[in-house]
Formats: C-alpha cells, structure tokens, sequence
C-alpha cells in the first residue's frame, strides 16, 4: 500500500508532461537528483560504496564509478529490490584498468535494499553499504522506476 502511495504521490505531483531527461548524483553529499531540463523533479538521500570518494578503478574497491553514464536497462529479478542498471564501464574505463592490469568490474546498478531487508532502510541508508552501486528505499525506488526511463543519462560526482 505504501508503495502505492507514493506512486500516486509522484503521479500527482508531477505535470503530465513532465519527462526526467537527466539523474545527477552528488556522491560528496549523498544526494541523487532528478531534472527535467533545470527544475529538480525529485530529489533523494543515496547511500554508496564503502568507499565512496574518488572514481571507481578496479572491481571489488567498492567505489561508485564518475562521470556521465546512461541508464540502459531495468532489472527485476536481483537480490535487491529493483534495480536500473549505470551503463560503467565505459572505453575510458575498460582502458584505464587494462593499463594497470585490473578488472574494471561492472554491474553498477541503482537499486532498492537487499531482498527481504527493506524494513532496514531508516538504519541501511544512514551508511554507505553497497558495493558500488547507489541504494535508496524500496518506496524511492518505486518511484524513481514510474519516473526514470531507459536511455536516461546519470552524471555522477564527487
């Protein structure tokens, strides 16, 4: 029911001619933003990486990648609720780790909280747990998945 709320919330809130045409991510602030042209649309606390300052480099040092990416798909069927997934890595990226003899890793993705765990987020979301990839609430991550579609650029930065 609650997830229903807040779709009905961002339904109502939003003008039907509203389009997210840009997610920014402020990994110093632990903030992600939704833009339509200028105008914030939503705006969230995320929760990274262990390690979350500086560009992701190499699989396993559980930074979330900078820079421009794209959201290019969904994925449902994750340990974590709902996921979309960051387009990293990119050629840079891949060259960049092959010149230190690395794995860049992958799978960065957008996504709720752990399956079966999401009555932890008011605790999770206060630290920086993930892998990599940027967590919100599974409520959050209702709504960003009703506004968000595939293609949409992500810029993420420090």
């Amino acid at each position: 029911m609650k997830t229903l709320t807040w779709l009905l919330i961002a339904w109502l809130t939003t003008p039907a001619f509203a389009a997210v045409d840009l997610v920014r991510v402020d990994k110093s602030e632990n903030r992600m933003y939704l833009l339509e042209g200028d105008v914030v649309v939503r705006e969230y606390h995320v929760a990274f990486g262990a390690n979350p300052q500086g560009h992701k480099v190499q699989e396993g040092d559980e930074r979330t990648p900078e820079g421009r990416y794209t959201l290019d798909y969904r994925k449902e069927d994750s340990a974590f609720y709902r996921a979309m997934h960051v387009s990293y890595p990119n050629a840079a990226d891949v060259a960049n780790a092959g010149q230190l003899g690395v794995s860049p890793g992958g799978f960065i993705m957008v996504h709720g909280q752990r399956n079966w765990l999401g009555w932890l987020a008011p605790i999770t979301q206060r630290f920086n747990w993930t892998n990599g990839c940027i967590a919100l609430t599974n409520t959050e991550m209702d709504e960003f998945m009703a506004l968000v579609e595939v293609g949409t650029p992500i810029d993420i930065a420090w």
